[in-house]
């Protein structure tokens, strides 16, 4: 079960190490097999949310009733992002059960779950030497 009150930082930014508190850190698997959203004319939001879920690390723990739970909860979302008048309850209610699937980082944190993305090696690019190249090439170097 989870910690109530506050959400705490993430273990490599607490500044008090004498508490040992374990932490369970997984790494981003890749994509998850995850059933179609199946909704008739969902939300744009609700599609790109769906979406974004099998790409997301912690569905590598989600059983088949978590994707269906998600599902639910997408329609239900669908109707209030569509609704006239949105209810900020039911909106309070949606949030709460997608906390549930640890979904947001608050709620993975509470659970003492981390989500650790291995960073792409990115090119690094020395702006100074391309002034001076592009300088040069224009003759005022």
């Amino acid at each position: 079960m989870g910690v109530s009150g506050p959400v705490g930082k993430r273990s490599d930014q607490r500044v008090r190490r004498n508490k040992n508190v374990p932490v369970d850190k997984i790494e981003a698997a890749g994509p998850v097999d995850a059933p179609e959203l199946g909704l008739t004319d969902p939300h744009p939001i609700v599609v790109d949310l769906y979406a974004a879920l099998p790409e997301s690390a912690e569905t590598q723990y989600w059983e088949p009733s978590d994707w269906q739970w998600a599902r639910v909860q997408c329609h239900f979302l669908s109707q209030l992002l569509w609704s006239r008048k949105p209810s900020a309850q039911m909106l309070q209610t949606i949030s709460s059960a997608m906390s549930d699937l640890l979904i947001t980082e608050g709620s993975r944190r509470r659970v003492r779950l981390e989500i650790e993305r291995s960073q792409s090696e990115g090119q690094l690019i020395d702006v100074a030497a391309l002034f001076r190249k592009q300088m040069e090439q224009a003759g005022t170097g």
